[in-house]
C-alpha cells in the first residue's frame, strides 16, 4: 500500500498525522505499543497522579511550622493507582478516534525501513505488511537504559516502561525499593515512594544526584530528599544483584572509600537514563544517518539525511520532553503544509524535575557560561525573603530554605534561570517567554538588509526584548511567590 506520510509512533507524531489527515493526505500511523506516547502511557502524565499525592504527604509532614498539627497521612494506594490507571486508559480512545478517521490507516506492530521509501510493518497478530510513502514521520521515541550488570537480568527490575504496565505493585508500595540512577526520573521516584512510606535507596555513579543541574541545587534537592528518609549512595558501581529469599540484593562498590555494601530492597527500579529506539528501524536501508549514540540527526527543519524523512520527539536526542516534541510537531506541520518554513527552536528549553522540593530550569548553567567564555552576573532569592516564603513557613537558613538563581550577561540578556523549591516549574515558565522572545526578534534583524528603514527601530526595540527589563518595569503581586523572581533583579545594578 502506498501512502502520502508514514508516520511512526502515536506521541507527538499524531500532532503532524492530524494536519496531515485534515489536508485529505492518504496516511498511515504505526504503532506497536499503546497509543499516545511515552508522556501519556509511561511517563509524566502518570506519573503525575503519584507526584501530587506525594507532594501532600510532605506538606502535610512539614504543616506544624505554620501552626497546622496533623498526623501522619493515611494513604489509599487503589485510589492513588485508579486515578493513575485512567489516565492511562485515554490511549484506547485515541487508538478508536484513529479508526473513525477515513484517510488514516492504522498498523499495530513494529516497523523497519527496507528502502528510502518502504518499510515492514510486523503486526501484532503475527502479519507482515509492506508500505510505501512519499514521506515519513520518525517519532518512535526512546526506551529505558539497563546497564549490564551480573545478575541483574535474573534477580529482575523494574523500568518506566514495566512500572505503568505489568510490574506495577496494585496492592501496595514496595517496602523497600533501590532506584539504580541519580537523574530526574529517579528523584522523582524516589519522592514518590519516599512520601508514601518505602525505604529507598538511590544508586549514584557519579559524586552526586541530577548533575546537569547546578550543584548548589543538586546539593539541596539531595539533602531534602536524604531528610525525608532516602539513602543515596554516590560513586557507586554496582558490582552484582542476586535474589535471596525472595528479596533482592545488590552489592556496590564505593569508588572514593573503596568500602562495599550490600542493598537489601524488595524491588529495584532501574532509572539510568534512556536509549535510542533507532537501532530498531533498519535505518540503514534507508539512508537514514544516526549519530555515535544512536539519535537520528536532524537539522533545523527536522530533516533527517533524507529530505524526505524527519524525526521528531525523544529519538533525535535533543532534549527528551514531551514539550520540545510538541514544539518540533508543530514546526514539522508548518514545513510541511505551510506557505514558509521555520526552524526548531532549541535556545530557551525548559523543564522541571517534580521531586520534593521540584526543581524548574531555563537556560545554561554557570559551567557552561564559563567553558563557553561568556561574561556573565548571578543573583539569589530565598524563599524566606518574599511574604510569599514566609506564609509557607520557610525561614532565613533553615536547610528547605530554597531559592531563585538567575544568570545574566552584561547586555542584561537572561542567561538562565534555576529555581528549587515549591512552585518551581510555575515560577519559571515567565523567563521562557522573555528568552523566547529574543529569539524572534534576533531572527528579524539577521534577515533585514543594512539599508532597511526599519532595522535601527528594531534594534531599539530587541535592546529590550530577552532581558529581564520588562520585571524590573512591571508591577508584580504582594504578596505572592511571584516576588520571589522579581526580586531577584533588586541584586543587579547594570
Amino acid at each position: 500500500m502506498k501512502y502520502d506520510i508514514v508516520v511512526i509512533g502515536s506521541g507527538s507524531g499524531l500532532m503532524v498525522l492530524e494536519e496531515a489527515a485534515k489536508q485529505g493526505l492518504n496516511c498511515a500511523i504505526v504503532e506497536k505499543g499503546k497509543f499516545g506516547g511515552t508522556c501519556l502511557t509511561k511517563g509524566c502524565i502518570p506519573s503525575k497522579m503519584l507526584v501530587y499525592p506525594a507532594d501532600l504527604v510532605r506538606e502535610i509532614e512539614q504543616s506544624e511550622r505554620v501552626g497546622v498539627r496533623a498526623g501522619r497521612p493515611a494513604i489509599d494506594w487503589k485510589t492513588i493507582s485508579r486515578r493513575m490507571w485512567e489516565q492511562i486508559g485515554y490511549h484506547t480512545l485515541i487508538e478508536e478516534d484513529l479508526e473513525r478517521i477515513p484517510n488514516v490507516t492504522v498498523y499495530r506492530g513494529s516497523a523497519s525501513f527496507t528502502g528510502p521509501h518502504s518499510l515492514t510493518v510486523r503486526c501484532a497478530d503475527g502479519r507482515e505488511e509492506t508500505l510505501a510513502g512519499e514521506k515519513f514521520v520518525i517519532a518512535a521515541g526512546a526506551r529505558s537504559y539497563v546497564p549490564d550488570v551480573p545478575g541483574l537480568e535474573e534477580a529482575g527490575y523494574v523500568t518506566a516502561e514495566t512500572f505503568f504496565g505489568e510490574k506495577f505493585p496494585h496492592e501496595k508500595p514496595w517496602d523497600s525499593l533501590a532506584i539504580i540512577g541519580s537523574g530526574s526520573i529517579a528523584a522523582e521516584f524516589a519522592h514518590i515512594f519516599s512520601a508514601f512510606g518505602t525505604k529507598v535507596t538511590m544508586l549514584a555513579r557519579s559524586g552526586s544526584i541530577l548533575t546537569k543541574e547546578e550543584p548548589e541545587i543538586a546539593a539541596f534537592v539531595a539533602r531534602q530528599l536524604k531528610k525525608g528518609g532516602v539513602d543515596i549512595l554516590t560513586d557507586s558501581d554496582i558490582l552484582s544483584v542476586e535474589r535471596r529469599g525472595g528479596r533482592k540484593l545488590i552489592t556496590v562498590h564505593n569508588r572514593i572509600t573503596k568500602e562495599r555494601r550490600a542493598v537489601e530492597c524488595e524491588e529495584i527500579f532501574v532509572a539510568s537514563g534512556l536509549r535510542s529506539n533507532a537501532d530498531a528501524l533498519s535505518l540503514d536501508k534507508a539512508g537514514v544517518e544516526t549519530d555515535k549514540s544512536g539519535w537520528i540527526v536532524t537539522n533545523g527543519y527536522l530533516e533527517t539525511s533524507q529530505k524526505h524523512i524527519f524525526a521528531i520527539g525523544d529519538i533525535n536526542g535533543k532534549y527528551q520532553f514531551r514539550h520540545k516534541a510538541n514544539h518540533e510537531a508543530q514546526v514539522l506541520v508548518k514545513n510541511l503544509f505551510g506557505e514558509e518554513r521555520r526552524e526548531a527552536n532549541y535556545e530557551a528549553v525548559p523543564w522541571a524535575i517534580f521531586t520534593h522540593p521540584q526543581v524548574g530550569r531555563v537556560g545554561r548553567t554557570e559551567k557552561q557560561l564559563k567553558e563557553g567564555g561568556v561574561p556573565y552576573r548571578v543573583a539569589v532569592n530565598h524563599y524566606s525573603e518574599v511574604v510569599g516564603g514566609i506564609s509557607m513557613g520557610y525561614e532565613e537558613g533553615a536547610d528547605d530554605d530554597g531559592f531563585v538563581k538567575v544568570i545574566v550577561g552584561e547586555d542584561r540578556k537572561i542567561l538562565g534561570v534555576h529555581i528549587v523549591g515549591p512552585q518551581a516549574a510555575i515560577l519559571v515558565q515567565p523567563f521562557v517567554y522573555l528568552m523566547n522572545a529574543g529569539y524572534e526578534c534576533r531572527k528579524k534583524l539577521q534577515d533585514m538588509k543594512e539599508d532597511d528603514k526599519e532595522i535601527e527601530g528594531l534594534r531599539l526595540i530587541c535592546s529590550r526584548v530577552g532581558t529581564y527589563a520588562p520585571i524590573n518595569d512591571a508591577m508584580v503581586i504582594h504578596p505572592s511567590l511571584n516576588e520571589l523572581t522579581a526580586w531577584v533583579f533588586e541584586d543587579f545594578d547594570l
